[in-house]
């Protein structure tokens, strides 16, 4: 080998890493990749072009064609831009009305969001919020959190959605004291996907879920959520429904898992 041909050794190479794509196509499939080329390799190539984010591109797209004070709308241009322009992780259009069809049969009082991005998914559910009910949104990304924070302010939306910075692991165990909360309504989970899991035990421990608290989570499938599904759907505690759905932008399978808190000690599902 150490005599090879530098053609040989060449192709050896080329061989290798085919191979290794070919192996990372059969365990992730073509969505996360997609996923991986737009925000690893297509996202920092037009952020060094444009000098700054896409995060800021959505946000002055949804200025300037978005009608201020009209959430849908904003919804509207957020959609267009991203499936025209440039993909972003919002729960997107077909997803979102799959959210929209679960705040409209259960009317949540007090909403949680772990994960707000740029904003969208907080404007699709306050806009669907009766009068008095409130939705808190954690974001970890400080720049992320102000985007949305405009966002909310430009839909018209800032006196039902509070927003807080910081990891979700460090803001739910404060929620009680710091933000006046007893049980939730329900919870949205759309951040980190390996978070899902050690939140939601972190949400059974702060008391924070109440006999009917629906868990909605995004992405199940892609990028996947294996052990977050495994408990839920494994545990007596909660009773579980499957929502299959396309990746946002996208035309390849996702899923949204709803997961309906029953208590601690249930009887088991059917």
């Amino acid at each position: 080998m150490l005599g090879a041909p530098p053609l040989l050794l060449a192709a050896i190479l080329l061989g290798l890493l085919l191979l290794a794509f070919l192996l990372s196509l059969r365990y992730w499939g073509w969505g996360l990749l997609a996923v991986f080329w737009f925000e690893f390799v297509q996202q920092p190539i037009y952020n060094l072009i444009m000098g700054n984010t896409k995060e800021q591109r959505i946000l002055q797209h949804v200025q300037q064609h978005a009608k201020c004070g009209d959430p849908q709308s904003v919804l509207e241009a957020i959609d267009t831009y991203c499936s025209q322009k440039e993909w972003a992780m919002n729960v997107g259009d077909k997803k979102g009305q799959i959210m929209d069809a679960v705040i409209q049969e259960y009317s949540p009082s007090l909403v949680l969001e772990l994960g707000a991005y740029c904003g969208y998914s907080a404007v699709r559910m306050a806009r669907l919020l009766l009068p008095g009910a409130r939705l808190i949104t954690m974001e970890i990304n400080p720049d992320f959190a102000a985007i949305t924070q405009q966002m909310i302010e430009f839909a018209g939306l800032q006196d039902k959605v509070t927003i807080l910075v910081g990891a979700s692991q460090d803001l739910i165990p404060q929620l009680k004291k710091k933000n006046d909360v007893n049980t939730l309504d329900m919870v949205f989970l759309d951040h980190w996907k390996e978070r899902y899991l050690p939140d939601t035990l972190l949400l059974e421990k702060c008391g924070l879920l109440r006999k009917g608290t629906v868990l909605l989570a995004d992405n199940v499938i892609v990028p996947g959520t294996p052990e977050f599904l495994e408990y839920v759907r494994g545990s007596s505690n909660f009773e579980c429904t499957h929502y299959s759905a396309y990746l946002e932008y996208m035309k390849v399978m996702d899923g949204m898992e709803k997961a309906i808190y029953m208590g601690p000690g249930s009887p088991g599902q059917p």
